[in-house]
């Protein structure tokens, strides 16, 4: 019985080591947005439509998120809205950087954002 509990316990150790030689890991680059007081509802709408349309047109985003604030501590600093893209590596985030698809889109941005923050970060689990 020893003998058997620990080749299971061998066996589980192994696989542990090997799965988590796969796991890829993940880059994260987290947008933040505020908007100018009075700032024009529709190109608003049209800038974040803009945003969510990119996964579409650059295949090197591999996740995309987003959403507004509703935290109640109040700590936002005048930041609404969270975009949340993931990347497989710092070229693939790099590239997005300067793809043509998320230089058009920062043109949306003109006249109406009054704040944003950026924040990139290796995702660790």
């Amino acid at each position: 019985m020893r003998k058997l509990l620990g080749c299971t316990f061998v066996a589980l150790l192994i696989s542990a080591s090997l799965m988590s030689q796969n796991v890829q890991k993940e880059l994260r680059h987290v947008v933040m947005f505020g908007w100018k007081a009075g700032a024009d509802s529709a190109a608003v709408h049209k800038a974040i439509d803009g945003f969510r349309a990119l996964p579409s047109k650059i295949s090197q985003i591999k996740k995309f998120e987003w959403g507004t604030n509703n935290s109640p501590e109040k700590l936002n600093q005048g930041l609404t809205y969270c975009f949340l893209l993931t990347f497989t590596s710092e070229k693939d985030r790099d590239e997005y950087l300067v793809h043509p698809a998320h230089k058009a889109f920062g043109q949306l941005l003109t006249g109406i954002l009054e704040k944003v923050t950026v924040l990139d970060y290796w995702a660790e689990h």
